[in-house]
Parts: C-alpha cells; sequence; structure tokens
C-alpha cells in the first residue's frame, strides 16, 4: 500500500552550501538521509516531498553547519499481509516467479501459482502447468495476494512472498476466464430452475 507521511526532523546544513537556497539545501539533505530507505514501520521510502526548513537555525560548538528543523512528506510503499496487488512478472526461475509489485520484487513460488504441478522450460523461460497448460513468462500480469513481508534492517532491502493459489488470484488472462466460465455455470443454472 502506498502512503504520503508527514514527518519532522532536524537537518545539518553544511558550511560549504551557505549561500545556495536554503530550501533547495535542505531538500537535498533530506532527500540524502530518507530515500531508498527500508523501515519496518515506513515500509520503501521510494520519495521526499514538500519539504519546508525552518530558516532559523542553530549552531553546535565544534561544528561550523548549522542545524535546522525541518518538515518534509515521504510517499513510501509499505507491503501489508493479505493485501491483494497486482505487477508484472519480471523474471522466471525453476523455483518460481519474481513479480514487480510497487518498487519491489516479491516472490511466486512454484507450489504458490495453482493447483497443478508445474515444470519450468529455461529455453524459453517459462512456467508451465502439467495439466492445465497455462504459461507464465516475463511480462505476464498477475493478481497475487501478500502472505508474507520480511522488511529487513537497514542496509537490506527485505523480502516479500506473494500467493496466487486462492480463486480469482493468478495471470490476469486466467482470472478473465475463470470469471466468464463462472457467470456461464450461474446463467445456465438459473435457467435450468427456470425450466424446473
Amino acid at each position: 500500500m502506498f502512503k504520503l507521511i508527514t514527518l519532522q526532523d532536524t537537518i545539518r546544513i553544511p558550511p560549504e552550501t551557505f549561500g545556495n537556497p536554503l530550501e533547495k539545501v535542505g531538500h537535498d539533505q533530506v532527500k540524502a538521509k530518507y530515500e531508498g530507505f527500508v523501515d519496518e514501520e515506513l515500509g520503501y521510502v521510494i520519495a521526499v516531498t514538500n519539504v519546508e526548513v525552518s530558516p532559523i537555525g542553530k549552531i553546535i560548538p565544534g561544528d561550523g553547519a548549522t542545524y535546522h528543523k525541518v518538515t518534509f512528506s515521504l510517499l513510501t510503499f509499505c507491503p501489508v499481509l493479505q493485501e491483494i496487488v497486482e505487477g508484472d512478472v519480471v523474471e522466471i526461475a525453476d523455483f518460481g516467479a519474481f513479480v514487480r509489485i510497487g518498487p519491489v520484487d516479491a516472490l511466486l513460488h512454484v507450489s504458490q501459482l495453482m493447483d497443478d504441478y508445474m515444470s519450468y522450460d529455461e529455453k524459453q523461460g517459462v512456467l508451465l502447468g502439467k495439466e492445465t497448460k497455462r504459461k507464465l513468462m516475463s511480462g505476464d500480469q498477475v493478481r497475487v495476494r501478500i502472505t508474507a513481508v520480511s522488511l529487513g534492517r537497514a542496509g537490506s532491502s527485505g523480502k516479500i512472498g506473494v500467493t496466487a493459489r486462492q480463486p480469482f488470484l493468478g495471470k490476469l488472462e486466467w482470472i478473465k476466464l475463470e470469471a466468464s466460465q463462472t457467470k456461464e455455470a450461474a446463467e445456465k443454472k438459473t435457467a435450468q430452475e427456470k425450466a424446473e
């Protein structure tokens, strides 16, 4: 889930940037500190916006820089357990597929793809269902449910696990086919009930 979070912090304005516009230097300092950061509470920090730097700063003895209070917004992506998301398959491997959801890739393990034995065709880069003959390849769009989230500590990108083994999850083409078959079956049942 994407969120826009407003925070406050104190930033250090280095002496070599004195004379430059305070808002620009402040934005650069906040951006350097927060963008790309991964945190269990915030999630993945994608962008820093709306930076407002207090024009009044403080000087600490022994440091030539000034310290200013700053208020800013962060655009974050925080995966939530049981959330249903759509993404693109970016890589296929013998053990599953990597699905791009937001700014990160989640693992869709072969055991979580469908109720069918899946084989990996390395030459074509495809996962193929033995009985259903359904194929999953790079570039396919899928709808999945988030089943595991492990946001790492500083320096680690974390891991996300997803499943498609539930009704109306999986490759979008399969979902449309399943929905139309369900609709046809319901219409057939209704027609039979009216005929009786």
